[in-house]
């Protein structure tokens, strides 16, 4: 199968119901996208499918075939990050970065159908998110900087 990750197209010699989440990690050495829960219920490992968050764990490769995938990786470069990537920063929203990949993927897709979120659509919309650590104060916080920043582009 051909999978389109962050611009560049893979051809896949996989079981058609591999998760994607192990295709990216195993196939492809994109390690960004983290393993959490299996059940899609915490979000760690969210990537971007058509624009859309979908948490890759449950996502079948044969479902993602022939469609535009961007990872953690894509999201950004290290000399361009994204203004999500940077507001994270900028927050100190890390502590143990396990989940943070999926929580930034989560909140770009957010940002990219809601420009300028209320406080309760953040919350909703990073709810399947979990944090172990407890950050949520300064997530909300980074993605109303984000959007901000977006708005200034």
């Amino acid at each position: 199968m051909r999978l389109t990750v962050n611009g560049t197209e893979h051809e896949v010699d996989v079981e058609d119901d591999m998760p994607l989440l192990w295709v990216l990690r195993d196939e492809l050495g994109l390690t960004g996208t983290k393993f959490g829960c299996g059940i899609a219920q915490c979000g760690a490992c969210t990537v971007h499918v058509d624009g859309m968050a979908m948490r890759s764990c449950q996502l079948p490769a044969a479902a993602a075939d022939g469609r535009d995938i961007v990872t953690i990786e894509g999201l950004g470069a290290p000399d361009a990050l994204h203004a999500v990537q940077e507001a994270w920063i900028e927050a100190q929203v890390a502590q143990c970065g396990y989940c943070q990949g999926g929580q930034i993927m989560q909140a770009a897709s957010l940002l990219a159908t809601h420009p300028e979120p209320t406080d309760a659509q953040i919350d909703h919309a990073m709810s399947g998110n979990l944090c172990r650590c407890g950050t949520y104060p300064r997530i909300r916080a980074a993605v109303k900087s984000a959007a901000t920043k977006l708005k200034e582009v």
